[in-house]
């Protein structure tokens, strides 16, 4: 079990490690320049010149995989950044101080949980836009629910546990009881959590670009170069193929990390 456990940590560090480095390099430097057209290379195979072949615009391929790898890390990270502060901060309140501040609260989450996160970002997109910080927005919305949910519910445990107990009765004030002794003990879930919410707004903000609901053209993300490969996937299938790789690849990486922290910080994992 342990052998398992460190192969699945390694692989899939070593995965999310290359996405994150393809994604640092996208950010300051590409073969080309992946924006420009270049009509006398259109469609063209994979080659020394182009490794992963050219869209329909001529547009260098392995370019604007590299420069997509920064837009849709970058959402993912910056969704997954938003949902994880401000449903903790939410959580935190909702579960130490209960009362009608939990109930009020744990209403909404209830209203918002009942819609699926990619419907829900949906409605939330045609009222904020659909540009990339629309996205960041309406994810970090969507999935905000589930963070308050699981930090409630760590919460309420915590506040009665004698070291609690224990630091009011010294006169500390209730938000140095949060912040110092009970916020550290959620760290463990909230790890695991946020190790799978970005695989699900990866594949989310994916989503939403495939259907021409994130980031406008001619700017690239996996997601809008997988809708864009459609009309050519006979005659170009690398269009939909290396997208569509990058995508699989961050995935199996997330989870296999995501399984591994839950396998080592979630207790009942650990007694199975």
């Amino acid at each position: 079990m342990k052998k398992k456990l460190a192969t699945n940590l390694w692989l899939g560090s070593l995965l999310c490690g290359l996405i994150l480095a393809a994604a640092l390099i996208g950010a300051f430097w590409t073969p080309y320049d992946p924006l420009a057209p270049n009509f006398a290379h259109r469609l063209s195979a994979p080659s020394a010149a182009h490794w992963l072949g050219t869209d329909e615009f001529g547009r260098d391929t392995l370019s604007r995989i590299l420069y997509g790898a920064t837009t849709s890390v970058g959402i993912s990270f910056l969704t997954v950044l938003i949902a994880m502060s401000v449903g903790t901060l939410l959580g935190l309140i909702a579960g130490y101080l209960r009362g009608w501040i939990d109930r009020i609260l744990m209403c909404l989450t209830d209203a918002l949980l009942a819609f699926p996160g990619i419907l829900l970002a949906l409605g939330l997109l045609a009222v904020v836009g659909a540009n990339q910080y629309g996205i960041v927005v309406a994810l970090g919305i969507a999935y905000m629910p589930s963070v308050l949910r699981l930090v409630r519910g760590t919460v309420l445990p915590l506040r009665e546990r004698e070291f609690v107990q224990a630091s009011r009765l010294m006169g500390n004030s209730e938000a140095f009881i949060l912040f110092r002794h009970i916020l550290p003990n959620c760290f463990g879930p909230m790890m695991v959590l946020a190790t799978s919410m970005f695989g699900w707004v990866l594949l989310a903000e994916s989503s939403l670009s495939f259907l021409g609901l994130g980031v406008p053209p001619p700017g690239p993300t996996w997601g809008n170069m997988l809708a864009g490969s459609r009309p050519f996937m006979v005659q170009a299938a690398w269009l939909g193929i290396f997208p569509g790789l990058c995508i699989s690849v961050t995935l199996l990486g997330v989870n296999l990390v995501g399984d591994a922290l839950q396998d080592k910080l979630d207790p009942q994992s650990k007694g199975k």
